[in-house]
């Protein structure tokens, strides 16, 4: 356990990843800045994912019934003691200075809550050419507002709250808005902070009920805006537009 800084928590949601299980903790428990704890919730798999995840020393498992990955996000929150909070899917891979770029930033500038990275998104050595020529991966790194670049504060994430579980796409995105609806101090390093992996399951994402569960998301952040005075209908078309995140 590293204690020279506060204790970090890494939460992994997983279901039937044990592919990438492996690579994906590796990439945690050899940060450059040891996390102190690895948490993986075991969303109901029926694959070898479990035993994979507790063949790693740093690893607390946890199983669950199948109930979504915002459900076993939210577990992991109540079982994780650290004073940050950090979160990585089961196919995606961490940079090995991930942490310690992140924790920099936070001692630059005490006021932050939240440090968001870039991503660089690769095809998977399993995905054949036929699967590949149907996506086209942007091939320069784009900014990270996705879960898996996020280190925040423990009390931070508790002024935004639980990501909700209502949604079967795009959780992230509605907790993210709504952090920013509650004014939480962001920052985005320039550096590339993680890997996300594209591979065969990843390209089956319904993209109407991805508009569906984006259009009722946005809707919920100007229904905060305007309930908070920081939009009014007369002005509502001045303002700049919603930070949405791009769907990753």
């Amino acid at each position: 356990m590293n204690n020279s800084h506060p204790k970090i928590s890494v939460i992994v949601p997983i279901f039937n990843r044990e592919a990438y299980l492996a690579e994906t903790l590796k990439s945690i428990v050899t940060q450059s800045v040891s996390p102190d704890e690895v948490i993986v919730v075991d969303d109901g798999s029926t694959d070898g994912g479990g035993a994979i995840a507790q063949s790693f020393p740093l690893v607390r498992y946890y199983y669950q019934p199948n109930q979504g990955a915002a459900v076993a996000r939210n577990q992991g929150i109540q079982l994780a003691t650290g004073d940050f909070f950090a979160f990585l899917d089961s196919d995606d891979r961490w940079m090995a200075d991930k942490l310690a770029q992140q924790l920099t930033a936070f001692a630059a500038n005490p006021n932050l809550d939240m440090v968001l990275g870039h991503v660089r998104q690769f095809y998977s050595p399993d995905l054949d050419e036929t699967a590949r020529r149907r996506i086209q991966i942007p091939r320069e790194i784009i900014p990270g507002y996705h879960i898996g670049t996020m280190l925040i504060y423990r009390k931070a994430f508790s002024r935004v709250g639980w990501f909700e579980t209502n949604l079967q796409q795009g959780e992230f995105v509605s907790w993210y808005l709504r952090a920013f609806d509650a004014d939480l101090q962001i920052a985005m390093l320039p550096e590339v902070v993680m890997e996300r992996r594209i591979h065969q399951t990843n390209l089956g994402r319904n993209p109407d009920l991805n508009r569906s569960d984006y259009a009722r998301i946005l809707k919920a952040s100007l229904d905060r805006r305007r309930g908070s005075g920081k939009i009014s209908s007369s002005s509502e078309n001045r303002e700049k537009p919603e930070p949405v995140p791009p769907a990753l």
